[in-house]
C-alpha cells in the first residue's frame, strides 16, 4: 500500500480561477480546501527563517499550501498563521508564468517539491501529472530533488546549490 501525506490548502482567491493550481487539485480530490490551519500542519512558507527539511517529516501530519498571488503574498503571510512554518530550499519555476525563475512557484509546485523531499515521490509525481507542464517542473528540479531529499542540515543547502551553479 502507497503511504501518503494529507495535503491541505488555504486559498485566498486572489488569481484566475482558471489558472488556480490550487483550486484544480482540490478538484480532482488530491487536496483538501481548508479554513484553519492545525499546530501539526506543515505550513510551506516562503518567508520562513527555516528550510523544510527530511526530518520535518516526523513533526508534521499533514502539508498546507497557502494559495495567494505572488503580488500579494507578503500580505497573505504576514498574518498569524498556526502550524510549523517551513520555506522550501530553492527551486526552478516549471509553470508557463514563471519559467525557471526560482522560487516563483505556484502551490502545486510547492506543495509537490515538499513531498519529493519528503520522500513521498509518487504522491508529488500524481500531483504534477495534472498539469501539462508538471513535468517540466520535475525535470528542472529532479537533481535538487535527490540532493534535498538526503540533507541533515540547512547548511547542506548552501554546497548543493554551489555544485548547480545556483549561488
Amino acid at each position: 500500500m502507497l503511504i501518503t501525506m494529507k495535503l491541505q490548502v488555504l486559498m485566498f482567491y486572489q488569481d484566475d480561477p482558471k489558472k488556480c493550481t490550487a483550486a484544480k487539485i482540490v478538484k480532482f480530490g488530491l487536496a483538501q480546501n481548508i479554513k484553519k490551519i492545525g499546530n501539526k500542519g506543515l505550513v510551506l512558507d516562503p518567508f520562513s527563517e527555516k528550510t523544510l527539511l527530511p526530518k520535518d517529516k516526523s513533526l508534521i501530519n499533514s502539508i498546507i499550501g497557502i494559495d495567494c498571488s505572488w503580488n500579494l503574498a507578503d500580505q497573505a503571510f504576514s498574518q498569524k498563521f498556526s502550524g510549523i512554518k517551513r520555506k522550501l530550499p530553492p527551486l526552478l519555476a516549471g509553470n508557463p508564468v514563471n519559467y525557471s525563475k526560482l522560487n516563483k512557484l505556484t502551490t502545486v509546485e510547492a506543495l509537490s517539491a515538499s513531498l519529493f523531499i519528503l520522500n513521498f515521490k509518487d504522491q508529488g509525481l500524481e500531483l504534477l501529472n495534472k498539469f501539462k507542464w508538471g513535468h517540466t517542473f520535475y525535470e528542472l528540479n529532479q537533481n535538487l530533488f535527490d540532493e534535498y531529499s538526503k540533507i541533515k542540515d540547512e547548511d547542506q543547502i548552501e554546497l548543493i546549490l554551489k555544485d548547480y551553479g545556483l549561488l
